[in-house]
């Protein structure tokens, strides 16, 4: 079995720098004194999400569990609670377990609920981690999760984008490849997820400087995770340029307006107790015959 604390092995072709993943999460540790208001907005909709579904959850697993913040209110609704997270400090104040949203070390068929906010944009395989997931639930259980996805940071990506060409250098992927929203629903299909359903949200924050941006992502573990290879530092000349550009794009107030596209997803471990779609051939009246009967 791989160990979920591993780095990856030298020929793996990953996206995401493991053991740089795990050091990100564990600054955000250090450095948010509370959840991060898009964390508690994650929160907010998945919470409001479980509170429209009709039976009750016995045991959850709060993936990628941060501050605890998600676990936390599942507990207080009498929901037996574990946590896990890729970063040490998280996972050991939550006296939790220190794993990889891509190597999950549980039994199948552990959970009936599977939570996650924020995190699992920055797996490197989300496609596994989905069927993981997946297996990890009871039949009939339930996940749900908030991420931010494509469409997120486009201020950012200017201001990089500026910064590079301050440099003379070709452009260098500063933020990683994000999922939009279909491909988001498609993963959620493929990996046997019953009912699965993606949708997505705009959300505007306004900083007052780009370091104020960046020490939010901080924060947020959201960072660049991208492998070493991939990576390149920015230099004063760089730094200076892309403040430059985000002071451009504020507005008469001082602040520059920056946009995240949060991806909610929903879905059910298969039951024969749930809703099926109708056998195909099975319809007794053509959809010409319909369409003339409402005419």
């Amino acid at each position: 079995m791989t160990d979920p604390a591993a780095p990856d092995h030298p020929l793996e072709n990953t996206p995401f720098d493991r053991a740089l993943r795990r050091l990100r999460r564990d600054r955000a540790a250090r450095l948010a004194a509370e959840p991060h208001p898009l964390l508690t907005r994650m929160a907010d909709e998945i919470e409001e999400r479980l509170a429209l579904v009709s039976r009750r959850f016995a045991r959850a697993l709060d993936l990628g569990a941060g501050p605890g913040l998600l676990g936390n209110r599942l507990r207080a609704q009498g929901i037996e609670v574990a946590s896990a997270d890729a970063g040490a400090l998280f996972a050991e104040r939550l006296g939790g377990t220190q794993c990889d949203e891509d190597r999950l070390p549980f039994p199948p068929a552990t959970f009936d609920l599977v939570v996650s906010a924020g995190t699992l944009d920055s797996v490197n395989d989300l496609p596994g981690a989905l069927v993981q997931i997946r297996r990890l639930l009871r039949p009939d259980g339930l996940f749900l999760a908030g991420f931010a996805g494509a469409g997120s940071l486009p201020l950012l990506r200017r201001v990089m984008h500026a910064a590079d060409e301050a440099e003379g250098q070709p452009a260098s992927p500063r933020l990683h490849p994000q999922i939009d929203i279909r491909a988001a629903g498609d993963l959620l299909g493929r990996a046997g997820f019953a009912l699965p359903v993606a949708d997505s949200e705009k959300v505007s924050v306004r900083f007052p400087t780009l370091d104020r941006l960046v020490d939010d992502l901080r924060e947020l573990g959201w960072t660049n995770l991208l492998s070493a290879r991939s990576r390149r530092p920015v230099g004063r000349l760089g730094l200076a340029a892309a403040r430059a550009a985000f002071a451009a794009a504020a507005d008469p107030d001082g602040r520059a307006t920056e946009r995240f596209e949060i991806i909610h997803l929903s879905g059910w471990a298969p039951s024969p107790d749930q809703p099926q779609p109708a056998r195909r051939g099975s319809a007794t009246m053509s959809l010409a015959d319909a369409l003339r009967r409402k005419s």
